[in-house]
């Protein structure tokens, strides 16, 4: 742990000029003591580190000093080109090793070139997670990462439904979608998908075969990887492929010109610009610019609470059951905001025929 923080402080000072007490402190995590204290062993061990004293002082190198310990090890290269995604690094465990990759490349550089890091960082950033989520980290995501960097078969408990079922599974890779981790695994000769933060209990493949895959390395080591397995294909494949699988249900519905621009945003996005494309390169708009579209939608009960966020930009024509819901949810909001002392507000009003607890509404 000392020598690695050692080793970081080399890289730290031969990528800048100088840094003071404070700031090897803040990037070490460390206190300023315990900088002062690896200063002077580097300076026994021969590594010529001055010290500046003043208000402008700091520590540096002298003499042009330049470490060899600036090639890249296997898991700082893998980390180097995810460091785009700080969070995905932190959750996965690899901040530590991205930040090594990063220091050591710097090193490398030529002087000029020192600050391409630090400008590319303040000009481009990704933030994975969706709005409006408060992401957590599955407890068991670093060590599917280990395992997926190391091509390591793992035996897994999974929760499928209410069900615990037990996997044996070759990890292929891992995938972070609207800040929720996906692994794309291999058993039983299929490549199937699975939800990290659903896994239960991962520890590495032993005598017992979980998958009941007879093909399978009962010694529990690594796995021969496909190298023509390409995971931006495969994840790009099979969410195409869980998009379309989900919309089994179609909804007619009439659109004003801002309910058409609405709907993208209100329910799944490919489905709605594909059912507005082919509104329009049919039958195209009425006289009033209305466009009648037939969507796909998940479900009726998902496209009632979808649906009801178009207001009076949607007519629903069919099914008539969701067009009677939504028609009472509008009954029930109008006698909401009817002018007088609040009518409509209590659970019995407007009567079961105006979505109460038998319509089924929530």
């Amino acid at each position: 742990m000392r020598a690695a923080r050692l080793i970081r402080m080399v890289l730290l000072l031969q990528a800048r000029p100088s840094m003071t007490a404070a700031e090897l402190a803040r990037e070490l995590e460390v206190s300023e003591r315990t900088v002062a204290r690896d200063v002077l062993s580097l300076s026994e061990a021969g590594v010529p580190v001055y010290a500046d004293r003043g208000r402008a002082g700091g520590y540096r190198l002298i003499g042009g000093y330049r470490t060899r310990l600036t090639g890249l090890g296997r898991s700082e290269a893998e980390a180097l080109f995810l460091s785009g995604v700080p969070s995905a690094l932190r959750e996965m465990g690899l901040a530590d090793a991205a930040s090594a990759a990063r220091l050591k490349v710097s090193a490398a550089l030529l002087p000029e070139l020192r600050d391409a890091a630090t400008g590319a960082a303040q000009r481009f950033h990704l933030d994975a997670p969706g709005w409006y989520q408060e992401p957590e980290t599955p407890a068991l995501l670093p060590e599917i990462a280990d395992a997926v960097w190391d091509d390591r078969r793992i035996a897994a408990r999974y929760l499928r439904k209410d069900t615990e079922v037990e996997r044996e599974l070759e990890p292929y890779g891992l995938v972070l979608k609207a800040g929720v981790w996906y692994l794309a695994a291999r058993t039983q000769g299929d490549y199937r998908v699975y939800r990290v933060d659903r896994f239960t209990a991962v520890a590495p493949a032993g005598s017992g075969n979980a998958s009941g895959d007879d093909d399978a390395d009962s010694t529990g080591g690594r796995f021969a990887r496909d190298v023509s397995f390409d995971l931006p294909e495969f994840w790009a494949q099979r969410a195409a492929e869980f998009a379309r699988s989900i919309l089994r249900e179609e909804v007619v519905l009439r659109l004003s010109p801002r309910g058409v621009r609405q709907l993208p945003y209100v329910t799944e996005r490919a489905a709605a610009r594909e059912a507005i494309a082919r509104a329009q390169s049919t039958d195209g708009p009425d006289e009033h610019g209305r466009l009648t579209v037939t969507l796909a939608v998940e479900s009726a009960e998902v496209a009632y609470a979808q649906l009801l966020a178009l207001g009076p930009e949607g007519d629903i024509l069919a099914p008539p059951e969701l067009r009677e819901r939504l028609a009472s949810a509008a009954r029930r909001m109008a006698a909401l905001y009817r002018e007088g002392d609040g009518a409509g507000v209590g659970p019995d009003a407007g009567g079961p025929g105006d979505g109460g607890p038998s319509d089924g509404g929530p």
